[in-house]
This record gives C-alpha cells, sequence and structure tokens, in this order.
C-alpha cells in the first residue's frame, strides 16, 4: 500500500479550489470541469483505499504519522479504518455529485466551486486526523466555506441561517476546544506527557487515572458540540433554516456528510477516550435519541416546504445513529456507522431531487403539485426510490442500517424500551413520506405544470449513482459492513478492558 493516499485525498481539493480561483472568471465550462476533475480524482484515490483496505487487520490502515510541532506534543497523524473509511469515500462521492449538479450555478461561479473544493477538504480531514488538534482545526476550516456558501448562494434568508449555523457551531467548537485542552493538560499532569493522539489518550494507562467528576465534564464538553453539529433534539434548530436557505448543493453535503461528522467524532472520541462516561450517561443519549426520532419524524409530517420536510427527517434519523450508540453494543455500534453511511446516500438524494424540481418549478411547496408522475415519470420513480429507501423499505441500504440499529440496541436489556419507541418511527416515517409521494406525484395533473420537462441529462446522473449504492448496499450489506466491523471493534474492546 503506497503512502501518502490520505494526504492527497485530503488537500487535492485545497489544490483545486486554488486551481480553480485562479482561473479567467469567464471561461465558465473550464472552471466547472477543473473542479469536477479535482473531486473526481480524490474519489478515485479514495475508492482505491477502500479496495486495498485489509478488512481481516486490526486497527488503522494507510497510517501517516509525522512530527508537526514535537514540543508540544503535536503530530500530523492520518489513518482509516472501519469507522471514518466510509465517511471518507462518502464525502468525496458526495462532493463531486453536488459539483455536477451545480452545473448551472452562474452567479460567482469559481468562488462557488473553490468553496465546494474547500469545504471538501475540511470534513475529509476531519474523518481522517488522528490527533486531536488537527482535528479541530479540519472541524473549524469547513465553518467558512459553509457559511459563504450559505450567506451567497442562498435563499431570501439566508443571512439568518448562514448566521444561525455559525453561533451554534462555534459555541459547540468552544466547547469542544475546552475538553481537548483538558485532556492535553491531564495526561501531562497524571501520565507521561502531553499528547494530542487520539490513540494515546485512549490507552488504558490514562483512562485509569481519569477520575469520574473529570471524565464527566470532559465528556459533556466535548460531547455537547458533536451533538450540535449531529444535530440532536433540542440542539437541531440551525439545520431546518440552514437547509431551507442554502442551494442544493450545497444541503447535499450538509445532510450528506456534516452531521456525520458529529456521530463519528462521539464513537471516535467520547466512546474511545471517555467509555465509563458514555456508560454512565447512556440513558440520557438514549432519550434524546428517541425524542429526536419521534419528533424529527411529527414535524417532517406537518410540513409544506420540501426541503424542510427532508431537513427534519435528517434530524429523525440521526437520532437512530444516537440510539445505537448509545446501546453500546457491537451490532448497534455497527449499525449506527451503517445508518451514517446510508442516509449520507438517501438524504444526499433526496435534496437532490428536490433541486430538480425547484430548477424546474421554482417552487418547493407541497400543496402547489400534483399529478406530475404523467409528466415526469423517470423524475417520478427516482423520487419514489429515493422515498422508499428513507423509509427503510426492505431490499434497500436504509433498511439494513435501521434494522441492525433495532436488533443491536434489543440486545442490551436496558434499551429495549427506548428501541420499541424509536422503532415507531418508522411508522411516521412511512406516513409522511407516502403522503408527500402521493400528493406531489399522483391524482390530476395541476394545470400550470401541463409542459414541465422530466429530468433529463446532468441532472439524472448523480441520482443514478446513489440509487445504484442504496440497492447495492440494500442486497449486499456486506459491501460496507466488512469494513465497518473491524473500525468497531477496538472502540467495543475499550468498554471491556474497563470492564463495562
Amino acid at each position: 500500500m503506497s503512502p501518502g493516499y490520505l494526504t492527497l485525498i485530503t488537500f487535492l481539493p485545497l489544490l483545486g479550489a486554488i486551481v480553480t480561483a485562479l482561473m479567467p472568471k469567464d471561461n465558465l465550462r473550464a472552471i466547472r470541469l477543473t473542479a469536477a476533475g479535482f473531486a473526481f480524482v480524490a474519489l478515485v484515490l479514495s475508492v482505491i483505499v477502500w479496495v486495498q483496505y485489509d478488512t481481516n487487520a486490526a486497527g488503522l490502515q494507510f497510517v501517516e504519522k509525522v512530527p508537526w510541532i514535537p514540543s508540544l506534543g503535536i503530530t500530523y497523524f492520518m489513518g482509516v479504518d472501519g469507522l471514518n473509511l466510509p465517511m471518507v469515500v462518502l464525502t468525496t462521492l458526495l462532493t463531486f455529485l453536488a459539483i455536477l449538479a451545480s452545473w448551472h450555478i452562474t452567479l460567482r461561479t469559481k468562488f462557488y466551486f473553490a468553496l465546494l473544493l474547500l469545504l471538501e477538504m475540511g470534513i475529509v480531514g476531519v474523518f481522517t486526523s488522528l490527533d486531536l488538534l488537527l482535528f479541530f482545526l479540519f472541524w473549524e476550516v469547513e465553518l467558512i466555506p459553509m457559511y459563504l456558501l450559505i450567506i451567497i448562494w442562498g435563499g431570501p434568508r439566508r443571512e439568518y441561517a448562514a448566521i444561525k449555523f455559525v453561533l451554534y457551531t462555534i459555541a459547540g467548537s468552544a466547547l469542544m476546544l475546552a475538553g481537548i485542552l483538558a485532556l492535553y493538560f491531564f495526561a501531562d499532569a497524571n501520565v507521561s506527557g502531553r499528547t494530542f493522539d487520539l490513540l494515546e489518550l485512549a490507552k488504558t494507562n490514562y483512562a485509569l487515572k481519569y477520575g469520574p467528576v473529570f471524565s464527566s465534564v470532559v465528556f459533556f464538553l466535548l460531547i455537547l458540540g458533536f451533538l450540535i453539529k449531529l444535530p440532536s433534539f433540542p440542539f437541531h434548530t440551525w439545520l431546518p433554516d440552514a437547509h431551507v436557505e442554502a442551494p442544493t448543493a450545497v444541503s447535499v453535503i450538509l445532510a450528506g456528510v456534516l452531521l456525520k461528522m458529529g456521530g463519528y467524532a462521539i464513537i471516535r472520541i467520547n466512546a474511545s477516550i471517555l467509555p465509563q462516561a458514555l456508560h454512565d450517561w447512556a440513558y440520557v443519549l438514549a432519550i434524546m435519541a428517541v425524542i429526536s426520532v419521534i419528533y424529527g419524524a411529527c414535524t417532517s409530517m406537518v410540513q409544506n416546504d420540501l426541503k424542510k420536510m427532508v431537513a427534519y427527517s435528517s434530524v429523525s434519523h440521526m437520532g437512530y445513529v444516537l440510539l445505537g450508540i448509545a446501546a453500546l453494543t457491537p451490532a448497534s455500534m455497527n449499525g449506527a456507522v451503517l445508518q451514517m453511511f446510508t442516509h449520507g446516500t438517501i438524504t444526499g438524494m433526496l435534496f437532490l431531487l428536490v433541486g430538480v424540481i425547484y430548477d424546474k418549478t421554482h417552487t418547493r411547496l407541497i400543496s402547489e403539485f400534483g399529478g406530475l408522475a404523467a409528466r415526469m415519470p423517470l423524475y417520478a420513480t427516482l423520487f419514489v426510490m429515493g422515498g422508499l429507501a428513507s423509509l427503510g423499505l426492505p431490499g434497500m441500504s436504509g433498511f439494513v442500517a435501521e434494522f441492525t440499529v433495532f436488533v443491536g440496541s434489543y440486545l442490551n436489556p436496558n434499551m429495549q424500551l427506548f428501541t420499541i419507541i424509536a422503532a415507531a418511527g418508522i411508522v411516521i416515517t412511512a406516513g409522511y413520506i407516502m403522503w408527500m409521494l402521493q400528493r406531489v406525484f399522483f391524482g390530476p395533473l395541476v394545470q400550470k405544470w401541463q409542459h414541465i420537462e422530466d429530468a433529463r441529462g446532468i441532472e439524472v446522473v448523480p441520482l443514478v449513482v446513489l440509487v445504484v449504492i442504496i440497492i447495492a448496499v440494500g442486497v449486499y450489506p456486506a459491501l460496507v459492513t466488512n469494513v465497518i466491523g473491524g473500525g468497531v471493534a477496538p472502540v467495543m474492546a475499550n468498554f471491556t478492558k474497563a470492564g463495562l
């Protein structure tokens, strides 16, 4: 395995952003092709890593570790395992598809595509970094392009949505940084020297010295920042506003991978470094998870805006991720990671579908549609498939992920009631998805849409790619679960070592 893959995947988008920003602004075709080219190369490299990843080997692979600031215990440390490799591939895939979906952008085009590539760099860096300071730096980097993408290319209330997103994220980041620094200075005072190395901080000789008060305080400092990003009830209110005002491609990346940073960080950092605290507060997380599932689903049902409906559905589906983490069984943790991957593909597809119809009709209001299947058979078929995947139809990836979370959570006797309540969310999800499909696509055709055209060309390509992945993982989930298992096992081993 050649070294340097992860550095290339992380920083190629940055190079692409610089090249794109320096191109003549009038050459729109060259700008689009350049951005797509850099994103495609990053995608190819991530697929190469996936193919070469040894599912039979434990621990990290493709590790890149060199001293960065040795005097402060800071290292340039990257690596992948079953926890973050699916997220890296998902990020590069959705970024490439988001660029294709942005082919029509004409407002400040080169700046727009440069920001998308810069956003990709930040998110990939979060998933690949195993030094907490490096992790935090990438976590902050993604904030800038996301803010600019919303506030420049967003809808009528874009300033409000962008500022709200920034305020929530900065608040979470401040708490997270305090937790990271607490771990850093604790290591100097109580173990063998300061370090931001995530694996070192998770070792038994560190964990055994964490007292219950210190563990709980640091646990909450970290997890509050991650729950805001997930987002979990009651920290979710920034998400619908950001989604509604953001351009389509930004919504795809926001729902597809940005939210996953929160779930991934809880498993990678809280579960690995502070397993006792996670075990002690599992009930609280489970309650938040169940509320998120039911509240998100019920709120989705009453939405008239397609984008808001999909946004609130993300709150519901991320609740399953939090439930899988809180249940603390190997199966539930595997299900949580699989849910993050499958939700990224399904919700990314749904936002792309909403973007297509908005570009053609300039409205997202469900009440204004009706009978579109007669005029848009291909688009209707794709939307139905995306909706069925979202509600967890067997044979599609959403079913596999949710079923794994439910089975794994029910195996924990203390989580059985929470699991049963959360499972009711599937019924509500089926209700609002089927009701939406019936109102938008079936029944008599609304007169003003008599001349609407079906999806075609570059509009269809990203949708077909995601449908193929959704069905492939639904039919043969081992494509992803074989990779995930190798990352979950070491995390669960920390609970065993702690006697939990």
